[in-house]
């Protein structure tokens, strides 16, 4: 199992905590999806891939970038 941090630009808000969350969640692999709006990161554990993280991005208009 694998721990990775996000910075996710664009999660300013409860609604948007909830669709980056829910997105994430989605991704083949991953286990747990911790967000934290004051510092707009995403923390994940798991067995996901950094390309599906990232995929799951694809079409919003959240940037994430893996820190």
């Amino acid at each position: 199992m694998r721990d990775l941090r996000l910075w996710v630009q664009g999660m300013g808000c409860r609604r948007c905590v909830r669709e980056v969350t829910s997105r994430l969640r989605d991704v083949p692999g991953v286990t747990t999806v911790v967000a934290d709006i004051s510092t707009n990161t995403v923390r994940l554990a798991g067995s996901m891939s950094d390309a599906d993280v990232l995929a799951a991005f694809k079409g919003t208009t959240y940037v994430a970038r893996i820190q």
